[in-house]
Parts: structure tokens; sequence; C-alpha cells
């Protein structure tokens, strides 16, 4: 192999080489480890080069089962570590002795089957003795052969097939996985897009096409540790000595893997029971979006239900149904009943107590002003001492924007709070135009019935206001000085009111004067004698000229007292 390989993969090796001796070591200097019973739950197995043999559940006399089973066990690593005895079958015998029978070697006791191991074991006890005796030949045979040195020979000769094949697949990988990156890298913009929300960009295609490499990267890594997990100990299995630490590894991973296995299994009604409710919320939610897309639409009505209440009824109904699919889903997710998951549970809802108020208050007040219908999307409103035309209505605030194109935020709490004054509602709701209204002030000296000529006049003359109805014109006071007139207008246009006035106002000016009639301010007065009309210039005769003032001499004043004297 060539040397950038094993330069490339020196670590993978060098960290199988140094477990290899670490635990090859462990083996020379413990001898004796693993020759102890191992408890099960019928008995005490009797464990020999590192298998259990048979198990012992039953006491003899003064000794228990586990110290029968430890006897054993020393007898048989004794007998198989001692060079100078041959292992054949007709060293091997038994003496029934009728309650016990025993096993021999070499006319020497390795073990003895009672009565009571019998009856445990739902046999005879010369029966139960030919089968322990059976498996203790096998295993003393099997000691003998693998400590011989052509086994090692097979052991190391495994160890490097085995390495050419670790070695083999991590270059496979070595191959596959930067394939599988350069194919992302071509997908990155086609297959790969960036995730957008509208205009908003969450994810872009670069980050999207990174992230996915580095998931790649990872399942690379873990399936390196896991076949470098496998290959340790299969290369232990190959000599005796270290087989017992292989089957160690292999244990460990059966165990996390059984015990995985068996809580999916052990999950799997919980998982039908969620996904259930899963299937049954989403096609709730479905059925309810295809109702309430119809009432919103209008194929769908029900009385006293309008329309622009289907898209908040819906939202409110999938909240519901979401919270609901929750409270029944939650028992069946795993560690519902964990502490963690209750503490979390409690810091999560202490959060939303303290940091919620405003938005459930906002929230609440959402819902009220919908379903009042205080007012909709595009109506010109009053809100305080906010006027314009209402851009969005969600459940926590409301924004209108101004006739200054101004666009305000306001709490759908304050709103319910406050005066809202909307111009719009009849005229969607009814059908009925909405009243303009503004107020002059003149003199006693005007005819009243021809400052409501000049009113009306002015008001049909203004843009967006209706012919039909006609404008009328209220006396709204009769002060010290001056009256109050009212010229009230119909129009369709609210959204427009800020223009209409301008104009109204422009003509009112226009037709007054064209009318002769002077527009006073609530208590203005005036030395008539000697002062200009107020009425504009352009709307004055051609041949007008302030008058001059006229003053009587004192003189006359006091003849004529002296004459009122005189005749006294």
């Amino acid at each position: 192999m060539k040397w950038y390989c094993f330069k490339f993969y020196k670590n993978q090796i060098i960290l199988s080489i140094i477990t290899v001796f670490l635990v090859l070591l462990q083996s020379f200097l413990f001898p004796g480890y693993g020759l102890d019973t191992v408890s099960q739950d019928e008995g005490f197995s009797v464990v020999f080069n590192h298998n259990n043999l048979f198990t012992i559940q039953t006491d003899n006399g003064s000794l228990s089962a586990e110290e029968r089973a430890n006897i054993v066990a020393r007898r048989l690593h004794n007998l198989a570590n001692d060079n100078n005895l041959e292992i054949r079958d007709d060293k091997f015998d038994l003496d029934d002795r009728g309650n016990i029978v025993v096993i021999l070697f070499n006319k020497k006791t390795l073990m003895t089957v009672t009565a009571d191991d019998a009856v445990a074991a739902d046999t005879s006890s010369k029966k139960l003795a030919e089968e322990y005796l059976k498996t203790i030949k096998k295993a003393l045979k099997a000691y003998r052969i693998e400590r011989r040195p052509f086994y090692w020979v097979i052991g190391v000769i495994c160890t490097i097939i085995s390495l050419v094949i670790l070695l083999f697949i991590l270059k496979i990988f070595d191959f596959i996985f930067p394939y599988i990156n350069r194919r992302i890298e071509t997908w990155r913009g086609t297959l790969i897009p960036s995730i957008r929300i509208k205009n908003l960009e969450l994810l872009s295609a670069e980050k999207l096409t990174q992230t996915i490499k580095t998931i790649i990267k990872i399942i690379r890594l873990t399936l390196t540790f896991f076949i470098l997990y496998i290959f340790l100990p299969i290369v232990l299995g190959f000599f005796p000595q270290t087989r017992q630490v292989g089957n160690l590894l292999f244990n460990y991973l059966f165990k996390a893997i059984n015990s995985v296995f068996s809580g999916l299994v052990g999950y799997l009604p919980n998982i039908f029971v969620v996904a259930v409710i899963g299937y049954l919320t989403y096609y709730i939610l479905q059925f309810l979006k295809f109702i309430f897309t119809e009432i919103e639409k209008g194929n769908l009505q029900f009385a006293g239900f309008y329309p622009e209440w289907a898209q908040p009824t819906y939202r409110l109904l999938t909240w519901l149904t979401v919270m609901l699919a929750a409270v029944f889903a939650f028992p069946y997710l795993p560690g519902f009943n964990s502490p963690a998951f209750k503490g979390v549970s409690a810091f999560v809802a202490l959060l939303f107590t303290l940091g919620s108020t405003g938005v459930v208050s906002n929230t609440v007040s959402g819902f009220v002003l919908i379903y009042t219908r205080a007012f909709q999307v595009s109506d010109r409103v009053k809100i305080g001492d906010a006027i314009g035309d209402v851009l969005e209505k969600d459940l926590l605030v409301t924004r209108i924007r101004t006739i200054k194109n101004v666009v305000i935020t306001i709490p759908n709490s304050v709103i319910i709070n406050s005066n809202v004054i909307n111009y719009s509602a009849l005229k969607r709701d009814l059908k009925r135009p909405l009243i303009l209204h503004t107020t002059i002030t003149l003199g006693y000296d005007v005819p009243w019935r021809k400052v409501h000529q000049v009113l009306i006049a002015a008001a049909q003359s203004t843009h967006y206001i209706l012919k039909t109805p006609i404008p009328f014109v209220l006396q709204t006071g009769l002060n010290d000085f001056y009256v109050s007139y009212e010229i009230n207008a119909y129009t369709n246009e609210s959204t427009k009111m800020a223009e209409i006035y301008s104009h109204l106002h422009q003509n009112i000016q226009d037709k007054c004067s064209q009318a002769d009639i002077e527009i006073l301010s609530p208590h203005y007065s005036a030395i008539r004698d000697g002062n200009h009309n107020t009425i504009p210039a352009d709307y004055l005769p051609e041949n007008y000229t302030a008058p001059g003032f006229r003053i009587d001499p004192m003189t006359k004043l006091f003849n004529n007292h002296s004459n009122g004297n005189h005749r006294q």
C-alpha cells in the first residue's frame, strides 16, 4: 500500500495497535481475570476461558451455589494450565454414588452433581452430569488448542486481513464522501435553493449547502468511529487472552443497540398515538381553512357572521386546535414525566406569566375590535388625536396612515380605552354617505335666507360633494354679536375629507364675496365710516371708494346745549 495512504490512516492504525497492546498487556499481567462466577437470575455460572459453561443453582451442604461454581471454575483453570497433564477422553469418568454423581479427571474430583441440581434442571442426576462432562471436555480441549503457537500465527494473519479490510473501507469513504460533497456543491442554487419567506431570506443557498456538507461530515465521522469500534473487538477476539475484552466491547454495543431498539419498540404505541393525533389535527385544520376561506370569499354565508371575521376566527380556532392536540400528545412524548421536563415546563410557564401581560391584553383587545367591527382595513378613522386610514389590523396593534403619510402604530389595548370615530362604516355597511360640516359666523345684519342660499351653492360647487341629497344649513347659535351657520353636505369619499374641506372653505369665501357678504370673526367690530370694506377688491364695484369720516363741530353741540338752557 502506498505511503500516503498509510500516512492518511496512521492515526487510526496507531490507535488500534495501542489498544491491542494495552489489552494484551493487561491479560498477561492478570491471567486470572474473568474466572470468577457470574451471578444469574437462576443461579451462578461457571466461567472458564471467558465463557459461561453452565449454571449451578443449588447449595451442597455447607457450600453455597456461588462457592460451588467458583470452586469448579478454579479447578478447571488449574487443570487447563497444568502442561504436565494431557487432556484425553479416557481420563474423564463419572462416579454414580446414588444421591450424587461425581465428575472425575485422572481420578480427581472436578465437581459433583447432586439430586437438588437435577431437580432444578428438571432431569436426572446422571444425565445432567453427562451434559456437564461433555461441556467440560469441549472447553478444556479448546483452551489447550488456543494456547498453541500456531493459533497465535492464525490470529496475527486474521488481524492483518481485518486491518486491510478496515483500510479498504476507509479508502472507500475517502472516495465516496468527497464525491458527495462535490455533487452537493453543484446542486447549490438549483436543487439546494435559498430558504425564503416572501422577500425575507432566512437561509442562503451557500449557508444551506455548507450545513448539508457539515451533516455529511458528521455522518462520515460517526461511521468511521462505528467501524473502528467493531474492528477492535473482532481483532481482540482472535486471541484467547483478549477475547473477553472483545466480548465486553461487543456486549456494550449490543446492549446500547438493544436498549435503543427496545425503547423504540416499546415506544411504538405512543408513536402511533402521536401520529394519529397529528394526522387528525392536520386534516381538521385543512377543513377549517376550507370553510373559513369560503366564508371570506362570500361563497358560504351564516346569519350574523361577517366575512371579515373569517381569517381571525380561523387563526383563533387554529391556536385552540393545536393547543388541544398538544395537550393530548404531550403525555405520549418521551420524558414527559421526567423532572427535567416538568422543570422546563414550569420555567416557561413562569416566563409567559410574567412577560405576557401586555401581550395578552393587546390580543384580547384585538379580538374585541375584530368582533365589534369597530373598523376595517382602508377605513378612515379617528383614534384619539390621530386621523388616518387603517393600513393593518393585527391582534396586537393597529397601524394607520395619516393624511400627512405618517404611519402611527397604536396598541389595541389603547384603542379599546379610546373613542374610535369611523368615517367609512355607514357607507360600507348601509350604503349611506358621510356628512361633512363646517361653521361660519355672520352678523345679524345679513339676511339668513341669503346666507342659506350662498352656503348651499358653495357646497354644491365643491368636488366630491353629492348633488343629492341636497346640502342643508343649520343655524347652531344666536350669539350676542353674530349668528352661527353650519353647512352640511354629503359625500362618498371619506378618504378625501381634507381636500373636500379645503375646497368647501374656498368656495364659501368666493360665494360670500360674490353675494356682498362679509365673513366676520365672532367678535369683529369696525367703525364703518372711513373704513374700507372687507370684501376682496375683485368683488367690489369698479367705482368703489372708501367713505370718508363725518365729523360734527363741537360748537354745534354747545349751541344746541345753550339753546336748551335759554328756553328754560
